[in-house]
């Protein structure tokens, strides 16, 4: 069924539908790890159980989300040497150190100390699993430092040679390379989108529950209306800092990759005395023309070069070679856009029921929040697809093509590859998240119970039974005794 199929097309698909597939769980757990570090050291400040309750609550969660993620993402590796090769040895001597230093430094971190975070409390005392809790979080932070530094590097590459012989890039900066133009900004919009993404979909879950509690009228657990509140917060003061995040890198993107930001606009012909912003069209990138565009006058060259009239220039200076999929790139980006947009709004719209002492008894508001549950995860998708699709027909921008990078693999081994990968994700990690999805349809409670570990599980069937276990096993053998 492959024989016709193009194999670097097939390629791609494959690293595109492991990776978002993989994607969706860091960016839930980046902030999740960050909002249970936050409620332990509440719990540890004040003593007030709801922080405990939601810990413990949302701890599970944790757990099972880091474990799809960590799973999702080995499948990765493997294709940069499978699919990927060639790649692999041009890039290799660059990418491979910041990703090796990413396992090092970032993953040995979070998985040296999940296990105190998820079992420890009652063992080692509460400062070092406050300790614990802080370096889980701060793991999946260097890990985004250390992988979007190698991600930003294939769109604005910086200190490195290409060796004439072998055609490998040689890093000559190491600074440069990890530091490259598009960094910062790449680094500050993702994390800032998975504080989002955690932000909101604990809102949906808090605002799902809050609309059961109203309509069989019985009262709300502290511990649910902590959570909305929380989670409106969030999402009151980081969205309109990602909006302003988004267009600073924006900003770098059009000095960096102007062709990226070409197709984001649906800009393909050049506009001397400024250019409109198209809200909606249908690009022909055969024709070279958005049909039937709906745009208001000069505001993209307000937004991109803060002046009305500011030139801009369009794929009509780009040979058709070098220009990306352009129906593609427009509408993930007004997906993420709009988006990034309607989360301001509910941002605004829960501090303005705050305000008004109604943010617990807003059933408009709460219905909202659950709509936008997982909106968050739908804009970093958006976001990657805009980035990455944006980026083609190159791997590393500019200097090397996606069509060079792939291994010498005929269609079939690649789409038989990408069909066992689609049953397999689907069915283990649709699984594991429809236990998730369990998890979250139960309320937090008083007294929530904790995440228990081995101690609680069948007594052993080899070695050393644990004494309490086997007195009580001996009582019941005997209960005369």
């Amino acid at each position: 069924m492959f024989d016709t199929a193009d194999a670097v097309l097939l390629a791609r698909i494959q690293f595109a539908f492991t990776v978002s597939f993989h994607f969706l769980f860091p960016a839930f757990t980046i902030g999740l790890a960050s909002f249970l570090a936050v409620l332990n050291g509440l719990w540890l400040w004040t003593k007030d159980s709801k922080y405990l309750d939601l810990f413990r609550y949302w701890v599970k969660i944790f757990a099972l989300a880091f474990a799809m993620g960590v799973v999702s993402g080995i499948v990765m590796s493997y294709q940069f040497g499978t699919n990927w090769s060639v790649f692999s040895d041009r890039a290799g001597p660059v990418i491979g150190a910041p990703m090796a230093y990413e396992v090092l430094s970032a993953f040995f971190l979070e998985a040296g100390f999940l296990g105190i975070m998820l079992f420890g409390r009652d063992r080692v005392g509460p400062a070092l699993h406050m300790v614990a809790c802080v370096a889980v979080a701060l793991g999946t932070a260097f890990s985004a430092f250390w992988i979007l530094s190698v991600n930003s590097w294939m769109h604005t590459p910086a200190g490195f040679e290409i060796d004439a012989e072998t055609g490998q890039f040689l890093p000559t900066d190491f600074w440069q390379v990890i530091f490259n133009p598009s960094f910062p900004y790449r680094l500050m919009h993702t994390v800032t989108a998975a504080y989002l993404t955690t932000a909101f979909i604990v809102g949906g879950v808090a605002a799902l529950h809050l609309l059961r509690h109203r309509h069989r009228r019985d009262r709300v657990s502290p511990a649910t209306r902590t959570m909305f509140s929380m989670a409106m917060w969030m999402a009151t003061i980081f969205a309109p800092v990602q909006i302003f995040l988004g267009d600073l890198h924006g900003l770098n993107t059009l000095e960096h990759q102007p062709a990226k930001v070409m197709a984001m606009e649906g800009h393909f012909e050049s506009h001397p005395d400024g250019a409109p912003l198209y809200l909606f069209g249908l690009p022909n990138q055969d024709e070279q023309r958005l049909d039937y565009a709906v745009g208001i006058p000069k505001l993209s060259s307000l937004i991109l070069k803060h002046d009305l009239n500011a030139p801009l220039a369009g794929l009509d200076t780009i040979p058709r070679e070098d220009q990306p999929p352009v129906a593609v790139v427009f509408w993930s980006f007004r997906i993420m856009v709009a988006l990034g947009f309607a989360m301001l709004g509910i941002g605004a719209w829960s501090l303005w029921a705050r305000v008004r002492g109604r943010l617990d008894d807003s059933p408009m508001l709460h219905r909202a929040a659950l709509v936008m549950a997982p909106s968050g995860l739908i804009a970093v998708l958006a976001g990657w697809i805009t980035t990455e699709v944006g980026r083609q027909p190159f791997t590393v921008y500019g200097f090397l093509r996606t069509a060079d990078s792939a291994a010498p693999l005929d269609a079939a081994a690649v789409g038989s590859s990408l069909v066992a990968f689609i049953i397999v994700y689907f069915a283990v990690f649709g699984a594991g998240t429809y236990y998730i999805l369990r998890l979250m349809n139960r309320a937090p409670s008083s007294a929530e119970p904790r995440l228990k570990d081995v101690t609680d599980s069948p007594i052993r069937t080899a070695g050393i039974t644990p004494a309490p276990q086997q007195a009580a096993r001996h009582r019941n053998a005997h209960p005369g005794e």
